[in-house]
């Protein structure tokens, strides 16, 4: 059930990088809506999972928060030392962005959409009304995931190839993780802990480089209204599952 149920997840991130792709005439309002749904996914998902999962306290501080400071921070690192190396070659960048920044970004959502995969084969194994609660937040939040991988990968400069690449492997990523749960449980602190700091660096990209990057080219209030909706097509996701 847990995988069957993974493949409509495979489906709806098919679906959402298909829809980025194809409104690539408005980019602003894509990266704007992309924007909204990745600050949504942090501030109303990731870190209260992250906060619950975690529990520990280091030195007065939940770790989770901790690790979503330390997300953040690597992110940061990940793309100064990326953009400094490429400088150090003498490569032009693409407006001042490394392809390799998109590629890890792409990269690191392929591993949440693995760990969305395992999330709905612990739940069906204590349950099938907690299977199929955390079956619809999959699901629907994955129609997002698919938007922000090709969205992540193609603004820092890659090829539309590699683009669809990294879609595909979004995609594919939770029915492996559903298999996974077969042979493998996860500890709920380890994977409290990957939610913070994959949080963390989530929102570096938002609010660091896709939210500007959408208002500087284009500034509209359209593109504000996207940012918006994007907050709040994942509050209702969260709300529904709940």
């Amino acid at each position: 059930m847990a995988v069957i149920v993974a493949l409509g997840a495979f489906l709806m991130t098919l679906a959402g990088g298909w829809t980025a792709q194809r409104v690539t005439d408005r980019r602003h309002l894509v990266l704007g809506l992309a924007g909204g749904l990745m600050l949504g996914v942090v501030g109303l998902d990731l870190l209260p999972e992250a906060l619950e999962a975690a529990g520990t306290d280091i030195f007065g501080v939940p770790a989770a928060l901790l690790l979503f400071v330390a997300g953040f921070l690597l992110a940061h690192l990940v793309e100064r030392l990326l953009a400094h190396r490429q400088a150090a070659h003498g490569a032009e960048e693409d407006d001042g962005r490394t392809p390799e920044v998109g590629l890890t970004a792409a990269a690191a959502m392929v591993g949440h959409s693995a760990m969305d995969g395992v999330a709905i084969g612990a739940a069906f194994q204590v349950g099938g009304g907690m299977g199929a609660a955390v079956a619809l937040a999959v699901v629907a939040h994955d129609f997002a995931d698919g938007f922000n991988t090709y969205t992540i990968t193609s603004v820092y400069g890659n090829a539309r190839r590699r683009a669809l690449i990294m879609l595909f492997a979004d995609a594919v990523a939770p029915v492996a993780g559903a298999a996974s749960t077969v042979f493998v449980t996860i500890p709920e602190h380890l994977l409290g802990a990957y939610l913070g700091l994959f949080g963390g660096a989530l929102l570096y990209l938002a609010a660091a480089e896709i939210l500007p990057e959408a208002h500087h080219t284009h500034p509209a209030r359209s593109t504000l209204l996207c940012t918006v909706a994007g907050v709040a097509f994942i509050w209702l996701v969260v709300g529904l599952a709940g």
